[in-house]
């Protein structure tokens, strides 16, 4: 094998556009460890194992029991970086000395920020105006390593999750490409963060996404853009039936009482939080059809739904 190689592991968008980006770089890749698809998950992003394959590159589906089994062979590979592009299981601590120049980890935040699971949504939900990419390394704790760079991106006031994740991955490639000349002549700069209390978050489930009405508007709004499709989504039991709520926007509308409500204006549809703020619920699906909203906002403006 001539020239500098990297071994892969990586997985969603990140670890497509990241792939590619080495291989741009002039960077020879002899293997890809990824995650088979699963045909019942609601797969919206590129196939790693697909582009793999589309380069002539090796690429295996490893469960994740298998991993420690592939020290040896990535040594006798010689690799002088190994990647963790998104990849879904936490690394083995023998993989990350098996290439001469280190394990890097492409994060999407921005470390010490947003450690651990689902980065994106959890900094939307948060009410995060800005989160981005860090490229940092491996080390046997998560997302704790020596950062070698980042790049922030900004989380707009409507942007829902996979908005979110599309700045994110075009950052994460910005990075990698500006850092890849200094990871091969040992140059790149290496800054120790710190480990800060709270800063780690586990993974989501779509029970995360119950609305509780008596939250601020705010709140509500983020949570909704966090989990929107094709994430998982809101919801809330209203008038005993499941509704969807996929998208919101705030805005400056009196309501109708104290306490949470339901209410229609101008053929629109509307909640009313706790404090006293709005929402407009722009899409919502209830038994799997979206909601025809103007007869429900009318029936609604002369009889609101308290939303307890």
């Amino acid at each position: 094998m001539s020239g500098p190689s990297a071994v892969v592991f990586a997985y969603h968008d990140v670890g497509v556009r990241c792939l590619r980006t080495l291989l741009s770089g002039g960077i020879a890749v002899p293997l890809v460890v990824t995650v088979a698809d699963d045909p019942r998950e609601n797969r919206w992003y590129a196939s790693v194992a697909a582009t793999a394959v589309d380069y002539g590159l090796e690429v295996i589906t490893p469960a994740s029991a298998e991993l420690p089994a592939l020290e040896s062979r990535i040594r006798a590979l010689q690799p002088e970086l190994l990647f963790s592009f998104y990849y879904r299981s936490l690394l083995p601590t023998a993989l990350l000395s098996s290439a001469r120049r280190g394990a890097l980890n492409m994060h999407g935040s921005l470390l010490p920020k947003y450690r651990g699971r689902a980065p994106v949504n959890w900094a939307i939900l948060k009410g995060e105006r800005e989160t981005g990419a860090t490229l940092h390394y491996m080390v046997e704790r998560a997302d704790a390593g020596d950062i070698i760079d980042q790049m922030s991106v900004p989380i707009l006031a409507d942007d829902e999750a996979r908005e979110v994740f599309a700045k994110v991955t075009v950052a994460a490639e910005c990075i990698l490409a500006r850092s890849l000349p200094g990871l091969l002549a040992g140059t790149a700069p290496r800054r120790p963060q710190p480990i800060v209390a709270g800063q780690y978050f586990g993974r989501r489930t779509p029970e995360d996404g119950r609305i509780d009405w008596r939250r601020p508007a705010r709140e509500v709004h983020d949570l909704v853009r966090a989990v929107a499709p094709p994430f998982p989504g809101a919801f809330a039991d209203i008038g005993g039936e499941r509704w969807e709520i996929a998208r919101t926007r705030l805005v400056d509308r009196p309501a109708p009482g104290k306490g949470a409500w339901l209410f229609g204006a101008d053929d629109g549809l509307y909640a009313a939080c706790g404090g006293g703020g709005v929402l407009r619920l722009l899409s919502v699906v209830k038994a799997g059809a979206a909601l025809d909203v103007p007869p429900v906002a009318r029936m609604l403006m002369q009889r609101p739904i308290a939303l307890v």
